[in-house]
């Protein structure tokens, strides 16, 4: 049965050829997914994003500054995605991409938190849900978020830690992205943790370009592919097939108000 999914997280402006964005959002589209959310991660693809919103049904977008790009204008920068939040249109449905990345090191932690309190701030002024990145930072990233719950609640976007991890973001409101990384036997912790969370708290994502499937290393990832990992989550839960691909497709119009 072909079920109507929703790609969470998937960065369409970052696809190179030979594939086309266009060809890539049809190819989606014919295997039933219906929308995809494009979170920006500075101020330089914010347009982009927003461009290709208009450009297409399907597409949705978020603003952000994610922690692996910052300037060091962050007074700056900040009052530009202040800006674009004011102006924003209906398709753009979070803020985000954002959060702490602590993998090469923790030499610009205080950029990094001050960025992120910031962005959860704006979201919340402006009643949006966030999509949060974590990398190495579990334990900052939830201090973080206790000190600045998100109103409107949001994803973390691409999990790959332990049930115990997760429902830490769980607790505070939060979605888990369920992604690619499920499709790898060798993640035992991720897969054992996603089969055990409350299914009304999972959302799937491909974070297309990257984050190939197992089996598709090499080649770029693809929203279309959001498919095999709704196939991998039924194989992952107990619910049934049609009870999985529903909620989760409900989880994810629950949080992003798309119109």
């Amino acid at each position: 049965m072909q079920y109507v999914m929703i790609d969470s997280h998937c960065h369409l402006d970052l696809i190179k050829a030979p594939l086309s964005t266009q060809k890539v959002i049809d190819d989606a589209a014919q295997l039933g997914v219906d929308k995809i959310l494009v979170p920006g991660i500075s101020p330089s693809n914010w347009q982009q994003v927003e461009l290709l919103s208009r450009q297409n049904e399907s597409v949705y977008y978020a603003l952000g500054c994610h922690p692996m790009y910052l300037s060091a204008d962050i007074s700056s920068s900040l009052r530009r995605l202040e800006l674009a939040l004011d102006n924003r249109n209906e398709r753009c449905v979070a803020v985000g991409e954002c959060g702490l990345d602590f993998y090469k090191g923790r030499e610009d932690a205080d950029l990094q938190l001050e960025y992120l309190v910031k962005q959860l701030k704006l979201a919340n002024q402006h009643l949006l849900p966030v999509i949060l990145h974590c990398r190495k930072a579990h334990q900052d990233l939830v201090k973080v978020l206790k000190a600045n719950k998100p109103i409107k609640g949001g994803v973390l976007h691409g999990f790959t830690g332990s049930y115990q991890q997760a429902m830490e973001y769980v607790k505070l409101g939060l979605k888990i992205g369920v992604g690619g990384s499920i499709t790898y036997p060798r993640a035992s912790k991720t897969r054992q943790a996603i089969s055990q969370l409350p299914l009304d708290s999972l959302v799937l994502e491909t974070d297309a370009p990257d984050m190939p499937l197992n089996g598709k290393q090499g080649s770029q990832n693809e929203p279309k592919f959001i498919k095999l990992v709704l196939n991998e989550l039924i194989l992952l839960r107990n619910e049934g097939e049609q009870t999985v691909a529903l909620k989760v497709h409900y989880n994810a119009s629950s949080v992003f108000d798309f119109c």
